[in-house]
């Protein structure tokens, strides 16, 4: 049975993911390696946590010797790479974590996959030819974009946070390992996500809490910055696509042609809730408060998929406006049972 390693698979998308892999492939064993930060919870992976095919492993991405141990265990012959610090305001107050988890994390990953599955460069072990290294990454690495354009594979990095400059730095170490020593690697970069299991900290589930919960709904700035929103199980296919067909060495951006500014989101998940939900008197827009902005605010993000959609066949099956029903039926569960 072929064991593949997912890193940070108790995270949002890290849960999606492997909640998705180990329904559609019960003949491949999925090992989820997750150190449970604040972002990952085990509550996400519920419904596949006594799977046969499924091993769930509390650790550090930054620890070799038990990566190592884990490669030797399980006889590791494919890696996706979830695992990271994710949240720009975090990386802001505290860039060092960021660093540590997604710089020096990736590289311990890869090192130890290239001296597991390689003899030397550019030479794979008898039953490890076929093995692979998929990184999972963003599109805040190509940094900001003006009213029009979008992001291509071939946009020069400028990444504007300590978080996208250390995601930034993770994708060139992946790429050197495919350039110097042959190995297999997939990058992709992807839009921002929404969906079920997300943390409460991320804007869409801040929006419907702090709604739900009679507390102001804070914006940032003025609520104009546009961002690229995919869903997250349109994602997890992109992702599985692009490890089972893309070709070694390329990047794959995965985008889910639905940009809309911050407005939007909270005056739309506001106008929903007035019809799921009703308060007694007025609307939830009235709970919208603009806050100071985060620092270095990027102002737009949007990526073009069309590589993904047209080399390997993937399409987003969400829009925005039905992605969005699926996620607050989610939420609303969450928060008011």
């Amino acid at each position: 049975m072929k064991t593949i390693l997912i890193t940070g698979g108790a995270g949002f998308i890290g849960s999606n993911l492997v909640e998705y892999l180990v329904e559609k492939y019960p003949n491949q064993h999925f090992v989820n390696l997750d150190l449970l930060t604040y972002a990952g919870n085990l509550e996400n992976l519920k419904s596949i946590e006594n799977a046969s095919n499924y091993t769930f492993i509390k650790g550090d991405i930054c620890d070799r010797k038990l990566i190592e141990s884990i490669f030797k265990k399980f006889k590791i012959e494919g890696v996706m790479h979830l695992a990271a610090e994710s949240h720009v305001d975090n990386s802001i107050t505290n860039p060092g974590v960021f660093i540590e988890t997604n710089v020096k994390g990736t590289f311990t990953l890869l090192d130890v996959a290239y001296k597991f599955w390689m003899e030397k460069p550019f030479t794979y072990k008898k039953d490890f030819e076929n093995s692979r290294f998929l990184h999972v990454s963003t599109d805040e690495v190509y940094g900001t974009l003006g009213k029009t354009g979008l992001f291509t594979e071939q946009t020069p990095y400028a990444p504007n946070s300590p978080y996208s400059a250390s995601k930034a730095s993770s994708d060139m170490i992946v790429r050197s390992y495919f350039h110097t020593y042959g190995m297999n690697t997939v990058i992709t970069n992807c839009s921002n996500n929404y969906g079920p299991k997300q943390h409460d900290e991320k804007l869409i589930p801040t929006v419907i809490r702090k709604a739900l919960t009679g507390q102001i709904i804070p914006i940032y700035g003025d609520g104009s910055n546009i961002r690229d929103w995919l869903y997250v199980l349109d994602h997890c296919k992109g992702i599985n696509l692009a490890f089972q067909k893309g070709i070694s060495g390329e990047v794959y951006n995965i985008g889910g042609k639905n940009e809309q500014n911050n407005n939007y989101i909270a005056q739309k998940i506001c106008e929903l809730l007035d019809k799921i939900h009703p308060l007694e008197k007025g609307s939830y827009k009235s709970q919208i408060q603009y806050v100071e902005d985060r620092a270095g605010h990027d102002f737009r993000y949007a990526i073009d998929a069309s590589k993904i959609e047209n080399k390997l066949n993937w399409k987003a099956v969400e829009n925005f406006d039905s992605g969005i029903l699926k996620t607050m039926e989610w939420y609303f569960k969450k928060y008011k049972g």
